[in-house]
This record gives structure tokens, C-alpha cells and sequence, in this order.
């Protein structure tokens, strides 16, 4: 049996005929994420709507091409952001995406809208609400407009990837709870209104939550008729691709970087929360330094050659090399270059005459991954729950220090993950339970 399978990323949207018969995707097609609009003010992110249902349907008639046989369609998308729809379901606002760091711009009181919105919860709500709160959360974004005035009436908040959903179906929007990040009482499974109400968002008329194994509605594209499943959260839908159950502790190394584990019950602890399938949730920690920061410098390093009209084409492979045969030396390197779970106060440290070098730089920085997974996990339970590492992402895979340190700091048997697409291999196990 084949299904069509739709992410909808921020860096990509993509797609792939999910073959469950054996497990694989095939056929993997990709338009690029829309650029954020121009010509807005700075820190603000938003995306065309238009433009990225667009590209959205692009790779949909692709995949059709290749499997005129598909009759359904499962869905993973970013979570965080925010759009608005009116009661015909039009859209009234661009994606307001996850990058938004508009809530983070401090008042002429010295305040954030972030800070104001923390101050509105009482500590057993944020608990309640999974302890999610980001500069570019859905509800940190409805509460500046709210602010300022600029919510519509009877508004409908929806995620980018409902939106897409809704529209191709022509239908009511509907979410799926590992989509509701922030937006749930986690103990009820519903909306949190007492929450919304804090923040003045009783207004808001809030989708119907769904399950992953209900049809929220058709689309006819040349012929083809697909039912289609509401969308799932691209986080829930990598680590599910990944296989990842509730003995393991996840470690994914990427552009960004989190630890995650599966608990059987709601289990409030240092860390954020999010629904998982099946009644289960996910705790999690994320925005935990990484690939973000490493590159950061990478282009300190290679400026100089910038500079001078030279582009060093093997820049990682060079680091690679010297990583490898280096130790650190007593160089320390926090790479909390930007606001993260480890702070927002980067630093190098420990620097000698002998032991400034890429390499040992580089080593420094593994070091500093390797304890922040250390102390993340320590956040999320301090007598650890799990006895197996799961290891993914492209950093571990490219820099064997980098595991190394991870492997020597827990002391775990590891089981890595070398999927490339973990977040459409994560649709395949949503399509077989919704076949059933």
C-alpha cells in the first residue's frame, strides 16, 4: 500500500510516496520555504500564506505523478508560529513564524512582551500549559497583537501547516494536539481557556482538536481523490521516524540541538512538555546550542580569506581534520552565542599561546555540547528514566569527536540514527495505525 507524505519545514516543504509494505520512503521531492516578507520591521518574521500553499501544492501534483495509486495523504509541519483565519476560513494575516523575535524587543518600561505574558500565568497554569513559552510561540504572538490591538474579532489561530490542510480540503481547520504546543492544559488534553483568558484571547475561536487517525477531509488534484489526516508535529514526527521509545533518551545534534524522552504519563519536570500520541507526552528540552553556534565560528575564521576575495570552498573539512587530532588543551568554549537553554552569554576561555588553534577550539566547543546534553537531561530527570542513548542529526554524523565526548560524558550504549528523513519516515507508522 502506498500513501503520499507532506512536510511542510521551515527550511523546506517536502514530500515522498511512503510505501508501508516495507517501511521506506521513495520518490522525495522539495520546493524551498518562502523567504520571510520584505520590507517589515526588523526581528519581525513573517511568510506569505499564498506563497507557501503554493509551493505546498507544487510538490503535492509532483508526488501524485509518481503515485497515482495513493489515495491518502499524512502530514507533519513546524510547530510554533502562528496565522489567523477569518469564519469563511480566509486567511487575515501572513505565517507569523516561530523565528519571530518581535515579543522579545524591550518597552519604553523596560519590559518584554514576553516578560508581561509570564507575569499574567501562575505557576501551576505554565506547568499546566507544558511550561512552553518562546519568543515565537503561538501564544506569545496572539498576545502582542492583542496588545496592540491588531487580533480580529472571532479570529481563528491555526497552525501553518493546518492552514495548508484546511484550504486544500476547503474545509473547517482542525489540529492535531502534538501541534498545540503551548496552547493545551496537558492534564485535560483540551485548550487551556483560563490560560487564553489571562491574556485577553477569550475572543479566539479555537480549532477542533483532532487525533492523527481521523480524516479532517478530501482533495481532488487532476483526477486523483486523497483523504487526508491532519498534520503532526514535525519535532513528534522525527523522533517517531526514529523509532524512539521510552527506555532511550534522544539526542538529536543539528542546526539546533535537543534531548527528548517519551513518559507514559504527565511528568512536569525542569523542561518543556509536549503531547506525544496515544496519550503519552514527550518531555523535551530544546534550543540547546549547536550547529547555529558552530558556525558562528566558522565565519570568524574564514573572514579574513572573505575579506580578501578568497573563498575557502573545504572549510568544514578542515575543521573536521583538525578535530580530530586535538584535545581541547584546557580551552573552554561556551557556545550560548544566542538566547538558549545554556543562557545567552557566550565565551572562550583558557586561552594560551600554545593551545589557540582551530582544532583545540573545536574540541572546547564538542566538550561544551557534550555537558550541555549532559545537563539538560539531568533538568528533565535527575535520576534518569532511560539506559540507551539515540543519537541523530548531521553534527554527530560528521564530527566523530563530537560523539565521542556524548558517549564518554553518559556512559549509555548508544543507538545512532543515520536517517536523513526522519520526519517523513516518522508519517509511515501514523499511516499504518490510521489503516487499521
Amino acid at each position: 500500500m502506498r500513501c503520499l507524505g507532506l512536510d511542510i519545514g521551515s527550511s523546506s516543504i517536502k514530500g515522498a510516496v511512503l510505501d508501508l509494505e516495507t517501511s521506506r520512503v521513495w520518490h522525495i521531492v522539495r520546493e524551498p520555504f518562502p523567504d520571510p516578507v520584505a520590507g517589515i520591521e526588523s526581528g519581525f518574521h513573517e511568510v506569505s500564506q499564498e506563497e507557501i500553499f503554493t509551493r505546498a501544492v507544487s510538490v503535492l501534483d509532483r508526488l501524485c505523478s509518481h503515485a497515482p495509486d495513493a489515495t491518502t495523504l499524512f502530514s507533519c509541519g513546524q510547530m510554533g508560529g502562528i496565522m489567523l483565519m477569518d469564519q469563511n476560513f480566509q486567511p487575515f494575516t501572513n505565517y507569523l513564524s516561530w523565528r519571530d523575535q518581535r515579543t522579545t524587543v524591550v518597552d519604553i518600561d523596560g519590559t518584554t512582551t514576553l516578560d508581561r505574558l509570564r507575569g499574567c500565568w501562575s505557576d501551576v497554569v505554565f506547568e499546566d500549559l507544558g511550561k512552553e513559552l518562546k519568543p515565537g510561540s503561538a501564544t506569545s504572538l496572539l498576545y502582542w497583537l492583542a496588545q496592540r490591538q491588531q487580533l480580529p474579532a472571532d479570529a481563528i489561530p491555526v497552525t501553518v501547516g493546518d492552514y495548508v490542510i484546511a484550504r486544500l480540503c476547503n474545509t473547517a481547520p482542525k489540529m492535531e494536539r502534538t501541534q498545540g504546543i503551548g496552547m493545551l492544559n496537558l492534564r485535560t488534553s483540551d485548550w487551556h481557556h483560563a490560560a487564553f483568558a489571562a491574556l485577553g484571547l477569550s475572543g479566539l475561536r479555537w480549532p477542533q482538536l483532532t487525533s492523527e487517525k481521523e480524516p479532517v477531509g478530501t482533495v481532488n488534484r487532476n483526477g486523483q481523490t486523497l483523504t487526508c489526516y491532519p498534520v503532526i508535529g514535525d519535532q513528534q514526527a522525527a523522533l517517531r521516524g526514529m523509532r524512539l521509545q521510552p527506555h532511550e533518551l534522544s539526542i538529536n545534534a543539528s542546526t539546533g540541538s535537543q534531548v527528548s524522552q517519551i513518559t507514559s504519563e504527565f511528568r512536569p519536570a525542569d523542561c518543556q512538555t509536549r503531547p506525544w500520541f496515544d496519550g503519552q507526552f514527550l518531555n523535551t528540552i530544546t534550543h540547546i546550542p549547536a550547529g547555529r553556534s558552530l558556525t558562528v565560528i566558522e565565519s570568524l575564521l574564514t573572514e579574513l580569506s572573505r575579506l580578501a576575495g578568497l573563498k575557502i570552498e573545504n572549510s568544514w573539512q578542515l575543521i573536521q581534520q583538525a578535530a580530530q587530532s586535538s584535545t581541547g588543551d584546557g580551552m573552554f568554549c561556551d557556545l550560548s552565542f544566542f538566547a538558549s537553554a545554556m543562557g545567552c552569554n557566550g565565551r572562550i576561555s583558557g586561552i594560551t599561546t600554545e593551545n589557540l588553534t582551530v582544532g583545540n577550539l573545536f574540541m572546547a566547543a564538542f566538550e561544551f555540547m557534550a555537558d550541555s546534553y549532559w545537563t539538560c537531561s539531568q533538568r528533565m530527570s535527575p535520576q534518569p528514566t532511560w539506559n540507551q542513548l539515540v543519537i541523530s542529526g548531521g553534527l554527530v554524523q560528521s564530527f566523530a569527536p563530537l560523539r565521542r565526548k556524548i558517549e564518554t560524558r553518559f556512559s549509555l550504549p548508544i543507538r545512532d540514527v543515520a536517517e536523513q528523513e526522519e520526519t517523513l519516515m516518522g508519517l509511515i507508522p501514523t499511516a499504518v495505525v490510521s489503516s487499521l
